[in-house]
């Protein structure tokens, strides 16, 4: 047979087995939510983030009490486990994750004092061990990852949704130190927050939404610049709201339900056009969940059904 012939039939065999894969994993339905497996527990007020693989769903309150239960999720087996428990009852906290280890901040235990804890845990030892203290005790804060270092924005220092805060401190894991940096340009605590750009194109974290000095909602959205150390305002929040699922996926901020706003809302802020967008609404209302990004998609945990409750256990994902 001639060579010409071989690559001719090379080719054909290569061709069907590509078409035969492709028919054999489907394409990804974009805009479009599913769930998975319910909370063991139901929580609202938890904090998540990824882990090894799964997600990290930590305290919380079951409508009764703020719990130190740590809920483990696998978004692959689509199951839930038992993780080591927090040291303490935890509600309204934030989370994050650098070089394979969670890191825990602040948050309340008794619903009315706020803490400046931080805790991390090291799943190859598996247990939590204190880390130096936040500068400002607070609940509800925004937390953003940037090379490594933390950023801590906002959040709140009395109940019942008073009190918000501009206080924005970076902490280094590496050297266990904090740093004061600019504050938030509107004072604000249960807002959305996520890291958008490149290590290219340059980092920039974006804090949209909020409560107010009045339980109300800002609408306001900003843009903080890690190596200049500023803030610059941003397109406000059309449908402003707080106590939102979100999370940021390639080029934008996802923020989903929340209160204060139309309670199944989905929309998408993309910061090179400064502009928001209207998406799917996600099917369950919901507000103070837990949110986590895993693999292009976001996760949203738990939390309200409405005002007040009642505590749902519902796991709602969003593929983009």
């Amino acid at each position: 047979m001639k060579a010409t012939s071989w690559l001719v039939l090379v080719s054909l065999v290569f061709i069907g087995t590509a078409s035969l894969v492709k028919a054999q994993s489907p394409e990804v339905t974009h805009n479009t939510w599913t769930s998975g497996a319910p909370l063991p527990t139901p929580t609202a007020f938890a904090t998540s983030a990824v882990l090894e693989n799964e997600i990290y769903v930590v305290g919380g309150n079951d409508g009764a009490e703020n719990f130190a239960d740590v809920q483990i999720y696998n978004p692959v087996a689509n199951t839930w486990s038992t993780g080591v428990s927090y040291p303490t009852g935890i509600a309204s906290a934030s989370s994050a994750v650098v070089k394979n280890v969670l890191y825990v901040f602040g948050g309340t235990s008794d619903g009315m004092t706020p803490s400046n804890a931080v805790w991390a845990y090291n799943p190859k030892t598996r247990t939590w061990i204190a880390k130096a203290a936040m500068p400002t005790a607070r609940w509800g804060p925004a937390v953003v990852v940037e090379e490594n270092i933390i950023y801590v924005s906002g959040g709140q220092t009395s109940p019942t949704g008073k009190g918000p805060i501009s206080n924005v401190e970076s902490y280094n894991p590496a050297t266990n130190t904090w740093t004061e940096k600019a504050p938030l340009l509107v004072a604000k605590a249960q807002g959305a927050a996520g890291l958008l750009g490149s290590l290219k194109t340059g980092y920039t974290i974006v804090f949209a939404d909020g409560s107010n000095s009045s339980g109300g909602t800002t609408g306001d959205n900003e843009g903080y610049d890690a190596t200049t150390n500023t803030w610059t305002t941003l397109t406000s929040d059309p449908s402003p709201r707080y106590a939102s699922c979100f999370g940021s996926i390639g080029a934008k901020l996802y923020v989903v339900a929340g209160s204060g706003g139309p309670s199944t809302l989905t929309e998408s802020f993309q910061l090179t056009k400064n502009k928001w967008a209207t998406l799917a609404a996600v099917p369950q209302s919901t507000q103070f969940p837990a949110s986590a990004v895993y693999k292009g998609r976001l996760y949203c945990i738990g939390g309200w059904a409405s005002n007040g409750g009642p505590v749902i256990t519902n796991v709602q994902i969003y593929q983009p």
